[in-house]
């Protein structure tokens, strides 16, 4: 029996490693094919050539070959930011759905869960219709920052909320999630309702589907820093997050007080999200369906989930991405959408099919 376990264990642990190589080789190949294509057509052969030269410094791939030198400016300038804001919004979207579905103990958890996108979604209405005045320091900073400001705002103001009589509880940070969320949708729905900008409505309409069209190579440090930061501190924190779904009265006989953890990890987790939000709006399902597609593969031992989760998640929101701009010719879909129609029925599949089982 010891050595069938034993077998058992070593397979699963191959099978897991050889997962993650070919993720990360599904995320190199994806990086190169998602910087082919667009108004300009490019080679796969040539863009790699392209890719692989700038990157080495001019130590690998070779520019004999390239059609046109304009290639270089276009795969590099233009469409690599974008890949590498999927990849990075991808990671945290992942990232941060998994440390949500710990913290509450909830597997309809997601990043947005707390009222996070709700906030979001006000802050940048207002920023839109509103303003914050052309003369102030803020209108400099526009809808990015009112985004953040708000998806921060209403994540203190929930955590807040939660810790009022007493400790912080998994329960009272959802009931308290909800009802923020609800009374931010409300105030964002009044700002539409008296703004008397057409314009300005279709582009909160949009901001709320989600887009990496905005996407520069200005902005991807502050993305970079913040979302990989946040992914290295979790990698570490998985005995945590495992304690996390055992329950309250488990943890408190490990010595473990998680009412401390979870603030800290909320706060971390929606620095992260309004970071995102601020950039690319909403993209809804990627924090909900890729730690479950995960743990149906791996299980729940966060040790193994967070990077599995990290890099599928990554890999899913480049190729909707992809999607978002091949579908329909000279139109590029909102990258929200997307990710929301091929999210449902993979939830629905799994919870048809799979008897999934929350943390078992």
């Amino acid at each position: 029996m010891n050595t069938e376990k034993g077998s058992s264990v070593r397979q699963k642990q191959v099978f897991y490693v050889f997962a993650l190589i070919f993720l990360i080789c599904a995320i190199a190949i994806t990086a190169v094919y998602s910087v082919s294509i667009g108004q300009v057509s490019i080679p796969f052969q040539q863009s790699m050539q392209i890719v692989l030269h700038t990157i080495t410094n001019g130590h690998l791939g070779s520019l004999d070959q390239v059609e046109s030198d304009s290639y270089t400016n276009i795969i590099m300038q233009v469409r690599m930011p974008r890949v590498v804001f999927a990849l990075l919004i991808g990671m945290g979207l992942s990232l941060c759905g998994v440390v949500m579905q710990a913290i509450v103990q909830n597997p309809l958890a997601d990043p947005y869960i707390l009222g996070i996108s709700s906030g979001g979604s006000l802050g940048a209405t207002f920023a839109i219709l509103v303003g914050f005045g052309s003369g102030t320091v803020l209108s400099q900073f526009g809808v990015a920052f009112g985004a953040f400001a708000g998806a921060m705002a209403t994540s203190i103001l929930v955590l807040v909320l939660s810790s009022i009589g007493g400790k912080v509880t998994s329960i009272k940070l959802v009931l308290s999630g909800v009802v923020i969320g609800a009374l931010c949708s409300s105030l964002s729905s009044l700002v539409i309702f008296f703004a008397n900008d057409a314009e300005g409505i279709k582009s909160v309409t949009f901001w709320t589907m989600g887009s990496l069209a905005s996407s520069s190579w200005s902005k991807v440090p502050i993305m970079a820093i913040i979302v990989l930061a946040g992914c290295f501190l979790f990698l570490f924190q998985h005995r945590v997050l495992n304690t996390m779904l055992l329950g309250d009265e488990s943890a408190i006989t490990l010595g473990i007080n998680l009412s401390v953890f979870r603030k800290l990890y909320m706060i971390i987790a929606a620095l992260i999200t309004g970071t995102m939000v601020a950039y690319s709006g909403m993209i809804g399902f990627v924090g909900l369906i890729i730690p479950h597609i995960c743990r149906g593969l791996f299980g729940s031992d966060h040790k193994r989930l967070m990077p599995a989760s990290l890099l599928l998640g990554g890999l899913f929101l480049m190729w909707a991405d992809v999607l978002s701009r091949v579908l329909v010719e000279n139109v590029e879909l909102p990258i929200g959408i997307l990710t929301s129609v091929i999210g449902s029925p993979l939830f629905i599949y799994m919870i048809v099919k799979k008897g999934y089982n929350f943390g078992g």
